[in-house]
């Protein structure tokens, strides 16, 4: 073999490379795009469920309702733990 065809064949094999790397960069990108638009999807669910407000402050009561209301959403939306 020449030089010429394993400079050829090696040229050729850092193209495929290349463009399977950028490929793979493409559809990581698509994916991390569709993810966004399912968190805005959910977010959306969750705030048209009219989640309660929790204040602040040191209130206990207030707390544990307010933690019980966010957790009923998050069921009636079948989150996972």
């Amino acid at each position: 073999m020449s030089q010429r065809v394993i400079a050829d064949a090696l040229a050729t094999m850092a193209n495929a490379m290349a463009h399977d790397a950028a490929n793979r960069t493409a559809e990581r990108v698509a994916q991390e795009n569709r993810r966004g638009g399912d968190d805005e999807l959910r977010l959306g669910r969750f705030m048209n469920n009219n989640p309660p407000i929790f204040e602040g402050g040191y209130d206990p009561e207030g707390a544990q309702k307010w933690l019980e209301g966010v957790e009923r959403i998050f069921k009636a939306m079948r989150c996972q733990d």
